[in-house]
């Protein structure tokens, strides 16, 4: 039993009592209480229409932003070389610090010059790219030639 009904059987029931409504205070009250929650039955059921219709468009907007993320985003998870490395319009590469840990940025400018001090513990030392996907004739280890782009 939905509220719009609850309520239309307490108004069934008050006017079955016959209850004075127009002399009586008790009555007077009643009759507004039950006017309010006429008002609020019907708000709630609108309320309830309004989150299904809001439920059934964001249902729809998720399914073509799967199909966006699906076009944007599966051409860029595959590189040529099948080996996971960075994408190779990026313009910045991770290395770790051998000497504290730290993870620090660089550019291309940084990975041709072969060496770093880092920002952390002020240590200078050698970028050593050979763990990456493969040798190359940039130097950032990701196996694809930078010339092209």
């Amino acid at each position: 039993m939905t509220i719009s009904e609850k309520v239309a059987y307490l108004k069934g029931l008050a006017e079955g009592l016959d209850i004075d409504v127009e002399k009586s205070k008790e009555g007077k009250l009643i009759s507004v209480m039950i006017g309010i929650l006429e008002e609020i039955g019907m708000s709630i059921e609108d309320l309830e229409e309004n989150n299904v219709a809001l439920g059934e468009e964001i249902d729809a907007i998720s399914d073509d932003l799967s199909d966006v993320e699906k076009v944007v985003f599966d051409e860029d998870d595959e590189d040529e070389c099948g080996c996971g490395c960075e994408d190779e319009d990026d313009d910045f590469f991770e290395v770790e610090c051998p000497n504290c840990g730290e993870q620090l940025v660089i550019d291309e400018d940084v990975l041709e010059a072969g060496t770093i001090q880092c920002p952390s513990c002020k240590q200078k030392f050698a970028l050593d790219l050979s763990d990456e996907c493969g040798d190359d004739d940039c130097g950032c280890g990701c196996g694809h030639d930078h010339d092209e782009e």
